[in-house]
């Protein structure tokens, strides 16, 4: 019995009747599942090796010493081979999982960076080719790196070669998409589906002439949403998935996972069916992959994520991205009040413990305002005042504002807006750059350490935006590029400074204080016990609405994490915390009940043994 034979054993009867409720269709089924186990033969020897070792660890990518960086293959170092040139580096800063940004072959220049994909099997010509993948993704196992790559699986290009036959009038093909012959259905359809750009790309739907039909395209109109009632659809797309962990890819980025099923009546989000496609995918994995972990794009409440991991019995992702403590965390930072950052991660904590997150300041897209809007008006938040002083403020038109960044996507009708810019320039550094101002600087440097220690302290694991390393800010070229100047996140899509990045060894530099920060941190995450995967945390009540406190425990050891998110020095008080603690950052002795903090301070504090 081959290994793919004996985890199929177990779980074929539930792949089985989850596909059948869905499809009822059985030849299709044996047909699927004859295509998986010939790509299961087809999986290199050090891959199944590599299965091997995570069958028997299946949480490795729990582990403290994990930490990811995000990054587009172009702008860091140009092409692939130029990324695996550059392994020594991201190597230096520890990294052991890098996310690149899409970079399946797309559509030039309308792919809304990369999301576009008009061919899932092959890498875009501009980046290199699937020898330069695999032979990267083989370099960095050899370093103890994982490589992460999209797959987007809600729509391809309009340039796709199924979009280009069902345009030609292909009926098969047509059908692989979510098409109507009048404007009827479409039209009530749109009166329930929530507008993902509604100021850059309105409507959910729009009219193909060549095909006289109306086409579901939920973000762009050259991105066209799969139909996933079709079979072949998702047989097709799973066989691309499994392709590319075929060449390496550890980690599969499910893009837009929410959207993949559509209904009248519905907003068309988190719809029963998505589940049972995300299950039949980790199923399906587990049998020809098992090495392979999925992390979905769910960026959704908390309370929406949960069912997204599935349950301990029959999970989905492995991982979901922490998008909601993102939006939280920039909240605390501007207006100096961690409440609704607090309240948030009760939120997550309360969630099983199969839910693992990536945690994360900033990444490729804008910062959308979801906040806890029921619980903001327990602590006397207005909503959508409160949400336009945000993107007054990171904006850096509110008067006060340390901030340099750019609203996105503001949409009157509700003062809705979402706010783009580096972790640098929203943190004040470039404010005190260009002012030639030392004193605003190194705050600057101050709130980013803190919001990165903050970050790297939650439950889950630390990810990077490539350049926040060196504290790369704001670029505001794009403004002069016809084909970018529209999409204000390229104002943090830019080009990697690796003359700055020099500098992370010059003392006194931006880059050295900010590099040797997150050096320090990152060693303290890969070193400590209370980073283990099995290390439990909490919040803990501090007194003081201005300071955040998590308390991290693995067996007898306790850390103690403090973050004041405000400009001025706090004092806190930790109940029922009693001993003494030493400062991991600073090496200070204090006492584990009482701490005064300096403006934008962090503080890790490790419990002495014999004070517990």
């Amino acid at each position: 019995m081959t290994a793919f034979e004996r985890r199929l054993k177990d779980r074929r009867d539930e792949l089985s009747w989850l596909y059948m409720e869905l499809y009822d269709h059985r030849p299709s089924l044996e047909a699927l599942l004859q295509a998986v186990e010939t790509l299961a033969a087809q999986r290199p020897d050090a891959l199944r090796r590599l299965d091997q070792r995570r069958e028997k660890d299946p949480d490795w990518f729990r582990a403290g010493k994990m930490l990811g960086v995000t990054m587009y293959t172009d702008l860091f170092a140009g092409s692939l081979r130029g990324v695996e040139e550059r392994l020594p580096y991201l190597k230096e800063q520890g990294i052991t999982y890098l996310h690149l940004m899409p970079l399946l072959k797309m559509p030039h220049p309308d792919n809304d960076g990369g999301y576009a994909v008009e061919d899932f099997g092959q890498v875009d010509p501009s980046l290199g080719d699937n020898a330069d993948l695999r032979r990267l993704a083989d370099a960095m196992r050899r370093r103890g790196m994982s490589l992460c790559l999209d797959f987007v699986i809600n729509h391809t290009a309009d340039t796709h070669e199924w979009a280009l036959r069902a345009k030609a009038g292909e009926a098969e093909y047509i059908n692989r998409y979510i098409c109507f012959d009048n404007p009827d259905i479409p039209r009530e359809m749109e009166k329930t589906i929530p507008d993902v750009f509604p100021q850059t790309a309105p409507g959910s739907f729009l009219y193909v002439p060549e095909m006289n039909k109306y086409v579901c395209s939920s973000f762009h109109p050259y991105q066209w949403d799969l139909n996933y009632r079709n079979p072949v659809v998702f047989h097709e797309m799973v066989c691309a998935m499994l392709r590319l962990a075929n060449l390496g890819v550890e980690v599969l980025r499910i893009d837009a996972v929410p959207y993949l099923w559509k209904e009248r009546g519905t907003t068309c989000r988190n719809l029963p069916q998505v589940h049972t496609v995300m299950r039949m995918i980790r199923l399906i994995t587990e049998c020809v992959c098992p090495g392979v972990i999925l992390k979905g794009e769910v960026v959704m409440a908390p309370k929406e994520l949960s069912p997204y991991f599935g349950t301990e019995e029959k999970p989905e992702c492995h991982l979901l991205y922490n998008a909601s403590t993102m939006a939280t965390q920039w909240s605390a930072l501007a207006s100096g009040d961690v409440r609704q950052l607090k309240r948030q991660l009760d939120d997550l904590h309360s969630l099983p413990p199969h839910c693992a997150f990536v945690n994360y300041l900033r990444c490729h897209d804008d910062i959308g305002w979801g906040l806890n809007e029921a619980y903001g008006r327990t602590i006397g938040q207005d909503p959508v005042a409160h949400k336009r002083y945000l993107y007054e403020f990171f904006e850096g038109s509110f008067p006060g504002s340390f901030a340099r960044g750019e609203r996105y996507n503001y949409d009157p009708a509700t003062e809705d807006a979402r706010t783009c810019g580096t972790t640098a320039s929203l943190c004040g550094i470039e404010k005190g750059a260009c002012e030639g101002d030392e004193a605003q600087v190194s705050m600057g440097i101050q709130r980013d350490l803190l919001m990165h220690a903050a970050m790297m302290s939650m439950k889950g694991f630390p990810m990077l935006s490539s350049g926040d390393e060196i504290g790369q800010l704001n670029g505001y070229g794009y403004r002069e590029d016809p084909v970018l100047r529209h999409d204000a996140r390229n104002l943090h899509r830019t080009p990697f400074s690796w003359e700055n990045a020099e500098r992370r060894g010059t003392p006194g530099t931006i880059q050295q204080r900010i590099w040797d920060g997150l050096r320090q941190l990152e060693t303290i995450r890969a070193q400590d016990p209370c980073f283990a995967p099995e290390a439990s945390v909490t919040t803990w009540d501090t007194h003081n609405p201005h300071v955040l406190s998590l308390i991290r425990r693995a067996g007898e050891e306790t850390l103690i994490c403090l973050f004041n998110f405000s400009g001025a020095p706090q004092h806190v008080t930790l109940d029922a915390m009693e001993g003494i603690c030493t400062d991991l950052i600073t090496g200070e002795e204090t006492f584990c009940s009482a701490r005064d903090l300096c403006p934008y301070q962090y503080a890790l504090c490790r419990r002495r043994p014999e004070t517990k």
